[in-house]
């Protein structure tokens, strides 16, 4: 009986010891699953930057020449930012949604990546 009691007793406390495992194992994944995701959404973001920065220069290099063809420098910049306005609205209003939803999917998407 007394042995059978020890063999209880070492089984529960390798069960324990199998949950905590479990139990850090998982904390891991979540871990590196949420660094991948913040690590790709940084590396994202700095693209990003890099292409705004590239677009103001074109922006700003179109609207000189528009300006000078014009005749009046400040012409040029109201073309550019009349023809950025006009795409703001329309992609404000066509594609809201769609832009939220694939944000959304590919944030979802790259957690469940790492975690399965």
């Amino acid at each position: 009986m007394d042995d059978n009691l020890k063999l209880l007793s070492a089984l529960f406390d390798k069960a324990v010891e199998y949950c905590k495992t479990s139990y850090e194992l998982v904390k891991l994944k979540a871990l590196e699953a949420v660094t991948d995701v913040i690590a790709s959404i940084l590396t994202d973001i700095l693209f990003y930057i890099i292409v705004a920065v590239f677009m103001i220069f074109v922006s700003m290099g179109v609207a000189f020449w528009l300006g000078e063809i014009m005749g009046k420098i400040f012409y040029g910049f109201f073309i550019v930012a009349a023809f950025y306005g006009v795409v703001v609205i329309v992609l404000h209003f066509l594609m809201r949604k769609t832009v939220n939803k694939g944000m959304g999917d590919y944030v979802v998407k790259k957690i469940l990546k790492k975690i399965s």
